[in-house]
This record gives structure tokens, sequence and C-alpha cells, in this order.
């Protein structure tokens, strides 16, 4: 066991940091949470992923020079200790491993980097605040449960599911193990689990949801192995939203993406208190965007990194709850909103819900989903390196996929309904300079596949030859379908395309409830999504303004 480390008065202290200055500063404030030591072990083999090797060991290097707290040694996988921890890849990193079954297997590169920091802390602090319900479903658990989690560097769900694995891993050393598996550095291992989506969890070797679960449903999933609708039927049978904790605040926003980010801004700044409700990931569908051309002030900017930027400065402000998925909305002297976790009250109510992808609606596609189907190349994209994959629509998003799936070594073609494209003419110039092949007037009348996706059966919508082609994958990106059910279920009224009616100032039909962004449609951009959101939040000030003035 060689330390990677050597104490300060050392001349490896002189030595170049690998992490940039910004990201020293952050993580040397961070890691002043850490209250006991963290240990990481590093397993490496010359002559496999050396790369990833290379970038585990500077990573973890600098880790160390950041905190005290922090040691780093590295391992031979020829060593005892590497067979007694059943430690067979490279790289391989386990954390504190006389305490908790943790391990990264493959270096935490790109998204995953966050997953492992807040293992650091996790670790060390052993605060993974659990709710009481959570702890009591683990206190139960008599079995043991060995969790994998399917990744790769730019799906950023991906961290939020491994999260979720590890805080029961820390919560439940005893029983629960957890293990992140980097893809793009275990092909095989993806391969032998049929990882076509991620993250892809396995527990037991029983294959979990799909995707990032809610923290709850993932636990109930973990002590169930069973799919998390049944588990979460099971559990509304032995509770209800009456033994939920109740919050009061000013207002309400359900949805973490630019309109309901844009609004906490604001909403905060003119002093109304106000928390933010997010089931899935902060960002929204910009966050899997992989470059956005089109915002001021950025000629040129990852998805992810302007969401980060916009939700690092609502933060500020006001209170942001992921995982928190809203289950009903009732109307009465106070605006009840109710989840899992709590039931708030509030005097108004914002949704900003957002829009999902839209389906194909043909044979093969919800069978084979997360198989070769998927509608992120962001998220998905590095399972298809080499191999053949083809893009389905004729918007700005799918041809963006189609490039970004080009730029990472898949053979790509595109397949579009119509004789021309609706993407912006310079995404089109990109296409063409990248030769990449469009297959005009053609739908997908089938996705062919048994256990994973082989082919398509199309046909030309002019002459209706049919036509078969072989594929390894299909990403699917032929517009949006608007997230309001919730809107639905209150009797707001819709348009004809099921959009949220909204006036100029963001008011629905109902008083005292707003909405903004991709949910009431029109021109569904982030410039425009952060532009309702900040006249929303202005309405909600005015109408608070105007009701106190006449009580």
């Amino acid at each position: 066991m060689s330390p990677l480390f050597r104490k300060k008065d050392e001349s490896s202290q002189e030595q170049q940091w690998f992490l940039p200055q910004e990201q020293q500063t952050y993580l040397r404030e961070l890691f002043q949470q850490l209250n006991a030591p963290v240990q990481i072990h590093l397993y490496t083999a010359k002559g496999t992923n050396d790369a990833y090797n290379d970038f585990a060991r500077k990573f973890c290097t600098d880790l160390a020079r950041l905190s005290e707290s922090i040691t780093v040694h590295e391992h031979d996988l020829q060593e005892e200790s590497a067979q007694n921890g059943k430690v067979t890849r490279s790289p391989t990193l386990l954390i504190n491993p006389e305490q908790f079954n943790i391990r990264f297997t493959g270096a935490p590169a790109g998204e995953e980097g966050r997953s492992f920091i807040q293992t650091l802390l996790l670790v060390s602090t052993k605060n993974t605040e659990l709710g009481a319900e959570s702890k009591q479903l683990l206190h139960d658990l008599d079995d043991e449960r060995r969790i994998r989690v399917f990744v790769n560097p730019n799906c950023p769900y991906c961290p939020g599911q491994c999260i979720n694995a590890i805080k029961a891993a820390v919560q439940r050393p005893d029983l629960v193990s957890a293990e992140c598996v980097e893809t793009v550095e275990n092909p095989d291992l993806a391969d032998t689990y049929a990882v076509g989506s991620v993250p892809h969890t396995v527990i037991n070797e029983w294959e979990a949801s799909k995707g990032l679960l809610p923290l709850e449903a993932f636990l109930y999933e973990l002590v169930t192995l069973t799919p998390v609708q049944e588990a979460l039927d099971a559990s509304e049978e032995t509770h209800s939203h009456a033994e939920r904790p109740v919050e009061s605040c000013d207002v309400v926003i359900v949805g973490a993406g630019p309109a309901g980010l844009t609004a906490a801004i604001y909403l905060e700044r003119a002093g109304l208190q106000t928390v933010v409700l997010e089931k899935d990931i902060i960002g929204g569908q910009v966050a899997v965007t992989p470059v956005v051309e089109n915002y001021p002030a950025f000629t040129s900017i990852g998805g992810k990194q302007l969401m980060e930027m916009v939700e690092s400065q609502a933060r500020e402000y006001a209170d942001i709850r992921e995982g928190e998925e809203v289950e009903e909305i009732k109307v009465g002297k106070a605006i009840e909103t109710l989840t899992r976790r709590s039931t708030y009250h509030s005097k108004s109510l914002l949704l900003a819900t957002g829009a999902t992808w839209k389906k194909l609606d043909v044979p093969g596609e919800d069978r084979l989903f997360g198989k070769g189907v998927g509608y992120c190349a962001t998220c998905d994209g590095y399972l298809f390196k080499e191999k053949r994959v083809h893009i389905v629509g004729g918007g700005n998003t799918a041809v963006t996929e189609a490039l970004h799936l080009k730029n990472l070594g898949a053979e790509v073609a595109l397949i579009h309904r119509r004789d021309a494209l609706r993407a912006e003419p310079h995404l089109q110039r990109s296409l063409e300079h990248e030769n990449i092949p469009v297959l005009w007037n053609t739908i997908v009348e089938e996705i062919v596949g048994q256990d994973k996706v082989t082919g398509l059966r199309l046909k030309n919508v002019q002459s209706g030859t049919p036509q078969e082609v072989a594929t390894d994958g299909i990403f699917i990106a032929v517009g949006e379908s608007p997230n309001t059910q919730l809107a639905r279920d209150l009797g707001i009224t819709l348009d004809a395309h099921g959009y949220i009616q909204a006036d100029r100032s963001c008011r629905t039909t109902i008083p005292r409830i707003y909405a903004a962004g991709d949910a009431i449609g029109g021109v569904n951009q982030i410039v425009t999504a952060v532009g309702e959101g900040a006249t929303a939040a202005l309405s909600i000030f005015h109408d608070w303004q105007k009701t106190n003035r006449n009580t």
C-alpha cells in the first residue's frame, strides 16, 4: 500500500494542482464539514484503463491536499487486500472500507464527481438526512441488499440515484452495499446487465425501476424488491397525508426549471417566503441539453452548466427541495400542496411543471425502453460509442443530439417524416458538415428486438415503401407534452393541446394560482421561461400587495 498524499513538509505540496482554482476553493470550504477521518483506497492495474487510473489518482491526491481529514492510499489489484475486498477492476475506489461497503468502480469523472464528493461527506458525518419513515424502513430490513447503479459521465440524473444507494449503505452498513459503476470504463459489465439507459439500478441481481427515483420510492424498492408503484401503493395503505408535517410559507413553486428558479429569486427578493418543489433534477430539460447557443450573454454553454449557475443564485434566496413530488393540491383558505414528505400551506402557488418528451407510440417502444430506446442522448449517448444509432425528429433537439452522438463516435442517421428539417439553419449546416445521413419522408412503424433493440421497421410516407434497418439504438426527439396533470386535477382551464391557459401576467383561471414556462406553451425557449418566471413572480407580488391593502 502506497500513500498518494504526503504531509505538508514534503515536496509534493509544490506539485501542480489537477483541480482548477475555483473548485479548490469550493471544496476546501465544503470539507470543513468533515468531522471524522475519510479513507480513500484506490485500486489500479497498469495497462487497464490507464487514463482513468491517472484521473482518479490526481483527483484523489488533490482532495487529500484540501483536507487533513482525507487520506488516500493506492493499491495494486494483485494485493491481498484487493482479493479480500473482491476488487477486480481498475480503477476502483473504496471509501472507509472498515466501516462501509461503498465503492466507485471506475474513476468518478464528469457528473459522478459530485456523487463522490457527497459520499465523502456522508461517510464522515453519517448524516443521511433521512426522514423518520425512511429510517424505520431501513431499520426493519433483515436481509442483505447489494446495489449497483450504472452511470455515465454526462448523465445529470445519475448522481442522485447513486446518492440514494449510498445513503442506504451509510444508514445500514451491516446489510447494504452500494456500488457506482461507470459504464464507459466498464462496457463489458454494462453489457452483462443489458444497460441501455442510465441510471440503471440492480439490487440483488434484480433490475429495479429505470431512471432516477425519489429517495422514498428508491428505499421502498430496496426493501421490498418490488416495482416502485407497487411499493408506493402498499405504503399508502398504512400512511396518510395527515401524518405528514405541515409547513407554512407565502408561495409554493412546483418545478425547478428556468421558470421556477427565476420566479423564486424574484419572490424572495420581494420578501415572500418561497419553497420550490422538484420531483426530478434541478434545471429540467435544460440540464440535459448538450449545448445552448441562443441564451443571451453566452455564445455557447452547456445546459447543465447554465442551470447550475441559475440554481446557485436561486439557492441564495429560496428553499429548493429536490426529489419531492407533488401528489395533490387543494384550494381553500390556504392552498395545500401535498407531497409524501410534507403538507405545505401557502397563499399562492406557481405551476412551473414544464414538459416531457413525446413518444412515438409504436410497437416495441415501451418494451425496449432502456434497452436501446431512449429520449436523452446526453444521458445515454456514451452507451452507443462505435455503435449504430438513429434519431427520430427534425427540430433543434433532434439535430443537436445527432451531432452529440456523432461527436461521441457513434454511427448516426436521422429519421424525419417530412422533406425538410425545422432545425435552425446553422444546425442543419453542421449536420451536413458531419455527413450525417437523413432518411426523408420516413416514419418508424415498429422498434424490433427481444432483449435489446436490433432494428427498425420504417415506411416512406410518400411512396408507402417499407424498409428495415439494423440499429443498436433509437433516440426519439419529436416534441414535448406538457406536464399539466396537477392543473387538470385542480380544474384549471387547459387549451386544446393540454397546455395551461394563462394570461400575459401568468395568472390562470383559478385565483392565487399562476403558471409559467413550458407548461403554458407558446415559444418554448429558455429565455422565454425565464421571462415568464419573472412575470409570474411580479404578478404574485402585485396581487399580494392588493390583497393586503384590501384587508
